[in-house]
């Protein structure tokens, strides 16, 4: 995934603003609108932007999902115990990979270009990030499901390499080496040494 990915994502993530009941553009709207206004906070330190991002984006994203959606099959090789602590390390990881990106932004805009229902319900929202037009501005698609009256992020698709499939590959390769316990074991190394995996 190109570097430019975890200030776009935390373009998509950063918001209290989306209320139950909202379609999901909408919600990608009021989404990206307060991400927006919280990423060029300059009264925000770092750590105030880093921990409303972590609090925020727990809300908006369906982590069980996403959870399931990268591990695929593997989800099953999993025991339910093993489940949970990927859904949490996973989480653990993302919010500290993208996190340390907060000062790369750099007051780009977003515009919403258009949205699409897909199978099973869900909803892809497409938006541009502006950075000055042209071949700088970042293609960006947002997918939401709706589960309990309320639209949540289940993958983001930047310039046509989505972050679920990305992971997916990087998962797969570790699962095939050493099995779930190899997984839970390469997040809980990372996370602690607040190191990324390749992306």
């Amino acid at each position: 995934m190109r570097t430019l990915a975890p200030t776009v994502l935390l373009v998509c993530t950063l918001s209290g603003a989306a209320a139950a009941g909202d379609g999901p553009r909408a919600v990608v709207e009021a989404i990206t609108g307060a991400a927006l206004d919280v990423l060029g906070n300059k009264s925000f330190s770092v750590e105030d932007k880093r921990q409303r991002l972590e609090t925020i984006v727990y809300a908006h994203v369906d982590f069980d999902t996403v959870s399931r959606l990268v591990l695929a099959r593997n989800w099953s090789q999993l025991s339910p115990a093993q489940q949970a602590d990927f859904v949490k390390l996973f989480k653990e990881h993302l919010s500290m990979t993208y996190g340390r990106s907060i000062e790369n932004y750099k007051n780009e805009r977003v515009e919403i270009s258009g949205d699409r229902e897909e199978a099973r319900g869900d909803w892809t929202v497409k938006t541009k990030i502006l950075r000055g037009g042209g071949a700088n501005d970042i293609l960006v698609d947002y997918r939401l499901r709706k589960e309990d009256a309320a639209w949540r992020i289940i993958d983001i698709v930047i310039e046509r390499v989505s972050l679920v499939i990305n992971y997916r590959s990087q998962f797969q390769e570790i699962v095939s080496q050493g099995g779930p316990t190899k997984l839970l074991e390469v997040l809980r190394e990372k996370n602690a040494r607040r190191e990324p995996l390749k992306s």
